[in-house]
């Protein structure tokens, strides 16, 4: 999928890491997210990844709620790089509930306890 253009930012916050066994003895980590994001207002979002400290595959599962009382619930699927020491590149494909899709690209930082980044439209 092609990625459009801009679409706005998002800053995420995570408030909880739970590690639960994965597949062949591989250790999945959930975060619970909270922040906000152009054009959704606050979004509070789960992932759960798998694979290392290197790299590997997330999926995502969020809900977004407006100021004027909308919402938007939104899945995707990513994969996660490393980007220097506790630091991960991300893109995550995301379907949301109104049909639109969009991809983000970002930074998760383990010091901060951040996920920023930007979102494009798919095309």
């Amino acid at each position: 999928m092609a990625k459009g253009k801009s679409v706005g930012e998002f800053s995420f916050k995570f408030t909880t890491l739970i590690n639960i066994p994965g597949p062949a003895g591989s250790v999945m980590n959930q975060f619970a997210w909270e922040g906000t994001a152009t054009g959704f207002g606050t979004v509070f979002s789960t992932t759960t990844s798998v694979g290392g400290p290197k790299d590997g595959t997330f999926s995502e599962c969020a809900s977004a709620f407006l100021e004027n009382g909308e919402g938007y619930s939104a899945i995707g699927q990513g994969t996660y790089e490393s980007n220097g020491k506790n630091r991960w590149r991300t893109i995550d494909h995301i379907q949301l509930s109104d049909g639109r899709r969009i991809t983000s690209e970002g930074e998760v930082d383990l010091a901060s306890r951040s996920w920023k980044g930007t979102m494009f439209e798919d095309k």
